[in-house]
């Protein structure tokens, strides 16, 4: 098969989900989401605001969106973002001078990382990034990001995916653990 010919693709894209499905990914991006913000906004104070961070959007999809998905599995959450972000941190401690290398190592070395620990879950990338990208405030952390925000975090999407994606009889999370 030549290269433009596998640019066509090999099959179609899959049908919409039902309004069912939908409804509970909803639910569960919004309280997932939700209790992180709640969590560290002013009214509780807990973190200064760093308990929410960027990747934890695309975190949501998989958990809430993709219940299934071998990348939503606890396994691929918790090692995804933890080793990822180690790796962004070290990354920025050994080559923050230039921001762009820093950058394309954390997120390379992430993917390396995950595939190693068959821990893949895609938002690890950003989860690295931030840790390169984030500002001041995120480089003040070091490698107490790893654990929180990032961490703490995704141990509280987590908790919510259990309950949000168990309550509805045609769900079931997870798929597997280890």
């Amino acid at each position: 098969m030549g290269f433009l010919e596998k640019l066509k693709g090999a099959t179609k894209s899959p049908p919409r989900v039902g309004y069912k499905e939908i409804f509970w990914s909803w639910l569960g991006g919004a309280l997932g989401i939700g209790l992180l913000g709640l969590l560290a906004s002013d009214a509780l104070a807990l973190q200064q605001r760093f308990l929410l961070i960027g990747s934890f959007g695309a975190s949501a999809v998989l958990l809430y969106g993709a219940p299934k998905s071998p990348l939503a599995q606890p396994r691929n959450l918790l090692g995804g973002h933890i080793f990822s972000a180690l790796v962004g941190v070290c990354c920025y401690k050994l080559l923050g001078e230039e921001p762009w290398l820093a950058s394309a190592m954390a997120v390379s070395g992430a993917i390396v990382l995950m595939h190693l620990t068959r821990t893949l879950h895609p938002p690890g990338g950003a989860t690295a990034l931030i840790a390169v990208l984030g500002g001041e405030s995120i480089h003040a952390l070091g490698f107490w990001y790893c654990l929180n925000p990032v961490g703490l975090g995704a141990s509280i999407m987590l908790l919510v995916a259990l309950v949000v994606n168990n309550i509805p009889s045609h769900r079931r999370y997870p798929e597997f653990w280890i």
